[in-house]
């Protein structure tokens, strides 16, 4: 049975301690089958981790897909409802591709896996929220005060950015943003300059390493965040490779969805993040 909404999956920041109780312990085969292949308790991840390490990336996005996708599972298994869209912001795009059928679920644990490894490498990054603003009066407040090492890396919504690049540009940036009108300004607590050229050769490794694996057309479309259009067979490679380097086009992703039949946003997980961004953007 297919209806008429669209399933969004979170990515890296949708973390919150104890998450997923509520399901570890239906899916224990496949919660066991995560930990073995991410080497580490995903369950103690939630429950008892350091704060340094709970926005750790080598930890964080295999966590969040094993959570994601179990919620998916859950959903699928008490609802029976096919969604006529997916889509996951960043890391949650790994979770709506394997929701379609590209990949099963350890492959897509380990390709997270390795793209956490080498997004990690990269050091001296970071990013900032700038709400108030559009695309085109961040990228130009960018350009006229010479922070070119700086770009957008979400456009989460009309008036909510993501932007990034050095931390030390990152953090410059605050004041002159808040002199151009930005309502506000937060520093993100990550470990790198995400979707940014500073992951450039992690993109370019992942693109090696992906080459080793099969996929399957997917049975259910799923937007890209790269092109905010649905994912082909032969286009899986090139996006979640460049998937790492390049902008997530949410706001284009929500609105292809909208004009595509889409009347209802469903978001797995236990955050509304995405579903706050979609009622800004609709």
């Amino acid at each position: 049975m297919t209806s008429n909404h669209a399933i969004l999956f979170p990515g890296q920041g949708a973390q919150r301690a104890d998450m997923g109780a509520p399901i570890f312990d239906i899916y224990t085969k496949l919660v066991a089958e995560a930990e073995e292949i991410a080497e580490f308790s995903i369950r103690d991840f939630f429950r008892d981790c350091p704060a340094d390490r709970f926005s750790n990336t080598l930890y964080v996005q295999p966590a969040l897909y094993t959570v994601n996708a179990l919620y998916y599972r859950r959903y699928i298994d008490e609802s029976g409802a096919l969604p006529l869209f997916l889509a996951g912001h960043s890391l949650g795009e790994f979770n709506a591709l394997h929701a379609a059928g590209v990949f099963d679920f350890e492959t897509g644990l380990r390709l997270v896996k390795k793209r956490a490894l080498l997004m990690s490498e990269s050091q001296g990054g970071g990013m900032a929220a700038v709400l108030g603003l559009n695309a085109e009066e961040v990228v130009k407040i960018l350009e006229e005060n010479n922070l070119f090492d700086l770009t957008i890396a979400n456009i989460n919504s009309d008036l909510q950015m993501v932007i990034s690049g050095p931390i030390e540009s990152i953090k410059q940036a605050e004041e002159i943003f808040y002199d151009n009108y930005a309502i506000k300004y937060v520093v993100l607590r990550v470990s790198g300059a995400f979707h940014s050229t500073m992951l450039n050769t992690a993109a370019i490794k992942f693109s090696e390493y992906i080459q080793g694996f099969s996929f399957l057309p997917p049975q259910i479309p799923v937007i890209a965040n790269r092109t905010a259009c649905p994912y082909t067979l032969s286009s899986v490679i090139k996006n979640l490779s460049e998937h790492i380097n390049r902008p997530v086009m949410w706001r284009q992703s929500v609105i292809y969805m909208r004009t595509h039949g889409v009347e209802r946003f469903t978001e797995m997980g236990e955050t509304s993040l995405l579903l706050d961004m979609v009622k800004n953007i609709l």
